[in-house]
């Protein structure tokens, strides 16, 4: 047994990097952008240090960052003032709204970058609840027209992708058959589909400004307790039409993107979300952890479970570690 020296393919830098399992590539990020209504906007986040709310004439801000880090897609989030905001939802797919403004400039700026759009309700409705109500509960079929409409409209002002996040029985089909009928039939669904109710989306909330004005959202995301629920979800979703899976959370969901790699041949996205970015963000401001150290162990961690792509707010710093040789 002396022969066997695991160590010795650990015994230098340069053979570690030779004999790394898992690989990272900057295609495989995803970058976040709240999209904000109004005009010269270009704020800061509290709850997410470091991030920031652009309006539409703003938001190649944040595109020109992205492209100078070699990050070729991003995912948007529309931030509608409180005034437009009804029981439907309706400012969801205003051919005008600050989502559709934002997708429009983009693509007439930066045409090679990949615009993938977040379908869903929560930002737009009065009650802050991802689907329509009856009465004090959430009407999964009567929500599904109005997620189709959301994800064409997104699609006219010129999304490469859409990414349903409302967790609506059925949402996937309806969108596909919408988005067939409107002759946009080569454009990709990424699916939220094994979308978890947790507690790592708070920073989120404030940041979008859709938090639920009554009850939580237990009845439409999954229960955290569930692995077999992610798999039967995802092929739901994958028979419905969508082209991509997602696990959101990440960071206590390896174990979901690990069973979700093995089960399905779609590409699949974990989605790092907004309280993983800012727990590492105020450890490291409390001198608590090595920052940069914590953002590459946890982004080898979700390649490592089996993502194929990862949306993250660390988007840019993790292609310049990438580019430094740290993790990939």
């Amino acid at each position: 047994m002396e022969a066997i020296r695991p160590r010795r393919l650990r015994k230098d830098n340069v053979t570690r990097e030779l004999v790394r399992e898992t690989r990272l590539s900057k295609s495989a990020l995803i970058y976040p952008i709240f999209i904000k209504e109004g005009s010269a906007i270009e704020e800061n986040i509290a709850a997410m240090d470091g991030q920031k709310r652009y309006s539409p004439d703003r938001v190649e801000h944040a595109v020109e960052t992205v492209i100078k880090a070699g990050i070729g897609s991003v995912l948007l989030f529309g931030v509608p003032e409180h005034s437009r905001k009804d029981e439907t939802g309706s400012e969801a797919y205003n051919e005008n709204g600050a989502l559709q403004q934002a997708v429009r400039k983009i693509k007439s700026s930066f045409p090679q970058i990949n615009v993938i759009t977040d379908v869903c309700l929560c930002e737009y409705t009065s009650h802050g609840h991802c689907g329509l109500l009856k009465g004090k509960e959430v009407d999964n079929d009567g929500t599904l027209s109005i997620l189709a409409k959301v994800a064409v409209s997104h699609v006219q002002a010129g999304a490469d992708m859409v990414a349903p996040s409302d967790m609506m029985d059925g949402r996937v089909q309806a969108i596909r058959e919408a988005l067939d009928q409107h002759h946009f039939t080569n454009i990709p669904i990424m699916s939220y589909s094994a979308k978890y109710a947790s507690s790592f989306y708070g920073p989120f909330r404030e940041a979008a400004g859709c938090a639920p004005s009554f009850g939580d959202r237990k009845t439409y995301q999954m229960d955290y307790h569930n692995l077999r629920e992610a798999v039967r979800e995802s092929e739901l979703d994958m028979l419905e039409g969508a082209d991509i899976l997602m696990v959101k959370p990440a960071l206590a969901y390896l174990d979901v993107i690990a069973k979700l790699k093995e089960t399905f041949d779609l590409p699949l996205a974990a989605y790092s979300v907004s309280g993983e970015y800012s727990m590492i963000k105020a450890a490291a401001k409390a001198g608590l952890i090595d920052e940069a150290a914590m953002i590459c162990e946890t982004t080898v961690g979700f390649f490592r479970a089996g993502t194929d792509m990862l949306i993250t707010y660390f988007a840019p710093e993790i292609a310049a570690y990438i580019s430094e040789g740290r993790i990939g």
